[in-house]
C-alpha cells in the first residue's frame, strides 16, 4: 500500500516539485493551497505525512500543526525563514522534522523517507515493555495511552514519545540534546527550548502526585524515577 503525503503550500510551482518528485518515488499525493483547504483535506485524504508550510492564507501553518498533532501522522514543516524561534515554535506545536525554502528535492526525500522509518518503527513497538505500572500510574505503549486511577490523560505524540523514553528507562540520565535527538531526531538547532517547555507541559498534566516521574537534572537535562520504588518493593 503506497503511503500517502499530504502537501500543504501557497505556491503552486512548490507543489508541483514537491508533488513530481515524490510520486516518481511511489508516494501517493495530494495538495492543498491554504490551512483550511489543508484540514478539509486532511480528514478525507488520510495521510500518514503532511509537509506544510507554516506561512499560508486563510489558517496559518501553525495552527494547522496544533489541530492535528495528535493524530498518528508525521509533520514536516516548511519555512522560508531561517529564525530558529519559527523552527522551535514549530517543533513545539507538533511537528517532527523542518526544512527551510529553498530547500534540494533530494534532501526532502530524505528527510520523508527517514520520518517514514520512524513512524513505522513507532507503530511496530516491541511487545516487550510496553505496559508500565507505577501505583495508580500506567502506560500502555501499544494503545499509546496514559492513565492515573483509571482516569485516561490526553497528550500530543511528542509528549507521549517523551514521557514514555524517560519513564521507560528509569534513573537514566539523559541531556537536552539527547532527547531532541531520540524523540524528534534532530540534530541540535540552536536551542532546547522545545525539550523544555514539553517536560513543563507533561508535568503539567501528570498533577502533583506524579509531576515528579521526570526529575530535572540541574545543568545537564532530565530523568524518569520511580518515587514508590521503595513502597512498592516493601
Amino acid at each position: 500500500m503506497e503511503e500517502k503525503i499530504l502537501l500543504v503550500d501557497d505556491e503552486e510551482s512548490i507543489l508541483n516539485v514537491l508533488s513530481y518528485a515524490l510520486n516518481k518515488e511511489g508516494y501517493e499525493t495530494e495538495k492543498a493551497y491554504n490551512g483550511q483547504e489543508a484540514l478539509d483535506k486532511f480528514r478525507i485524504f488520510k495521510p500518514d505525512i503532511v509537509i506544510l508550510d507554516l506561512m499560508l492564507p486563510v489558517i496559518s501553518g501553525y495552527d494547522v500543526c496544533k489541530k492535528i498533532e495528535d493524530e498518528n501522522v508525521g509533520i514536516i514543516m516548511l519555512t522560508a525563514k531561517n529564525d530558529i524561534v519559527d523552527k522551535l515554535l514549530g517543533l513545539e506545536l507538533g511537528a517532527d522534522d523542518y526544512l527551510t525554502k529553498p530547500f534540494d528535492i533530494r534532501e526532502v526525500i530524505a528527510r520523508v523517507k527517514s520520518l517514514s522509518r520512524r513512524c513505522k518503527k513507532t507503530s511496530s513497538a516491541s511487545i516487550n515493555n510496553n505496559f508500565i505500572v507505577i501505583d495508580d500510574f500506567k502506560i500502555d505503549y501499544r494503545e499509546r495511552v496514559v492513565t492515573i486511577g483509571g482516569k485516561e490523560l490526553e497528550f500530543t505524540a511528542k509528549e507521549f514519545e517523551l514521557l514514555y523514553l524517560l519513564i521507560s528507562n528509569i534513573n537514566i540520565v539523559y541531556t537536552r540534546d539527547q532527547l531532541l535527538d531520540l524523540v524528534w531526531n534532530m540534530e541540535y538547532i540552536g536551542g532546547t527550548r522545545t525539550v523544555d517547555t514539553h517536560v513543563q507541559r507533561i508535568r503539567k498534566k501528570l498533577g502533583d502526585k506524579y509531576e515528579k516521574l521526570i526529575m530535572t537534572i540541574h545543568g545537564v537535562g532530565y530523568k524518569g524515577v520511580n518515587p514508590y520504588e521503595s513502597r512498592n518493593k516493601g
